[in-house]
């Protein structure tokens, strides 16, 4: 599942849409999963607004996610008139979509990848093409850790247009209210207020374990923070072990919260037995279940239809807390723009795409966080959207979602690997030694 938004769909579908793939290179026809714009414009300095052509993209995005690049593409149209862009939306079945797509020869023009790994995976092969020309505007808009994030081998292949911040905290005010805490400032002070908070009658924690997901999170956010930059990206690619001592350490830190048993919604059973939805509904209800919840910008979106909570006065955010010196470090996600072909019409359209004009439109409907610098707080249309979304421009350091840089048999797939591991640390978080070596062993045989 991505950890950045819940659909579903079969894979079946997926194929008919890999199918549907085959001509859109060529600018096809529109069909009922697609969205076509034929009048186009972009903030892509270095492009001639005279360009023609046509561009087929096939995204993760359904719904008002579909809409709002619609609104985008719209913006687009504004300065190249003369292109027609394509969208076809894949939903989370993309990488079984654009692969086959890829391995049958008719790649979409361009795809937008959640998964830093399965680019580069294309790039291994062969299939994927550099975006060199719009470096200087990526590097001008966005901050080195993102540029780097988007090279291969010293060569641009992409670069994050949709991020998700995992560095949050949400909470329900009134839970905070009666308990007489404020936004923690680090994490002595997060595990002190959920001690006054679970004295004050509710659990602090609403915790997602039947996802395993949500566990990899809260682990990357600890060591991010705890061991740091050098070491994340260290074990990122297995070039440390999991049993290293930073591991370890950032185990034990997790299980500050995971072993604080009491202070859980539905004890650790109940936290293996709840799926993350239900996590967020249980701090965003009137009385809460629970106080707070741990995961990123994306929640409110999860049970926007039926809470009655408003934001800020009903629930609200605060950063993940520091640990050491580690102000304004990010872990998150996101959706890359990368690919397959190399004309003008796509060259217009990536420029665009890094540009600010690229990015206002989807920032001005909300439900997007921008990497892009040159996004200011006014663009967005509420100050929680707008402060968890600037957090990721402006980040000290960002790193993207462990588990997304792992192969999926790894750091992706529920019942096995990190992912069930962390879910038998949340059974026995005593277990720091045995979770570690566990770790390891399913790492080594990921990676090998």
């Amino acid at each position: 599942m991505r950890r950045d938004r819940f659909r579903t769909g079969a894979l079946a579908g997926a194929l008919v849409v890999a199918l549907g793939l085959l001509g859109a290179g060529c600018g096809g026809g529109d069909d009922d999963g697609s969205t076509t714009a034929t009048s186009a414009g972009g903030g892509a300095s270095t492009q001639s607004t005279d360009v023609s052509g046509s561009v087929s993209v096939v995204g993760v995005w359904t719904g008002d996610e579909q809409r709002s690049f619609k609104a985008v593409i719209d913006a687009f149209n504004e300065r190249y008139p003369d292109v027609k862009v394509r969208y076809t939306s894949a939903g989370d079945n993309l990488p079984t979509v654009v692969s086959t797509a890829v391995e049958g020869g008719n790649p979409p023009d361009i795809a937008t990848i959640a998964q830093p790994g399965l680019i580069r995976e294309f790039q291994r092969k062969g299939a994927l093409r550099p975006i060199d020309y719009a470096r200087d505007t990526v590097t001008q808009n966005y901050a080195p850790d993102f540029v780097r994030l988007g090279s291969i081998d010293g060569r641009l292949y992409s670069f994050v247009y949709k991020g998700a911040n995992k560095s949050t905290v949400w909470y329900n005010v009134s839970a905070f209210r009666n308990a007489g805490v404020s936004d923690p400032r680090d994490w002595s002070e997060f595990l002190r207020n959920a001690r006054t908070i679970g004295a004050s009658g509710v659990p602090a924690y609403s915790i997602g374990g039947a996802d395993g997901w949500t566990l990899t999170d809260l682990f990357e956010n600890i060591y991010l923070r705890q061991a740091g930059p050098d070491k994340y990206d260290q074990l990122s690619e297995h070039r440390i072990p999991w049993t290293d001592p930073s591991v370890r350490a950032a185990l034990r830190t997790m299980a500050q919260v995971l072993g604080d048993r009491a202070n859980i919604a539905g004890g650790t059973q109940g936290a293996l037995q709840t799926e993350f939805p239900a996590s967020v509904a249980a701090v965003f209800r009137d009385p809460p279940r629970a106080a707070q919840v741990i995961e990123g910008d994306f929640v409110p979106g999860v049970v926007a239809d039926s809470t009655r909570l408003e934001p800020e006065t009903g629930y609200n955010v605060y950063a993940f807390p520091e640990i050491g010196d580690s102000q304004d470090y990010v872990v998150g996600g996101g959706d890359s723009i990368a690919t397959f072909r190399d004309t003008p019409a796509v060259r217009a359209f990536v420029e665009f795409l890094a540009s600010t004009e690229g990015a206002r439109p989807w920032a001005e409907r909300g439900g997007f966080s921008s990497p892009n610098r040159t996004i200011g707080d006014d663009v967005y249309p509420d100050s929680i959207t707008a402060a968890v979304a600037t957090a990721i421009a402006a980040a000290r350091v960002f790193r993207f979602d462990m588990s997304d840089l792992a192969p999926a048999a790894f750091g992706g797939t529920p019942s096995q690997g990190e992912w069930k591991i962390l879910q038998d640390f949340l059974a026995n978080p005593s277990d720091v030694n045995g979770t570690a070596q566990k770790l390891e062993a399913a790492a080594a045989r990921a990676y090998k």
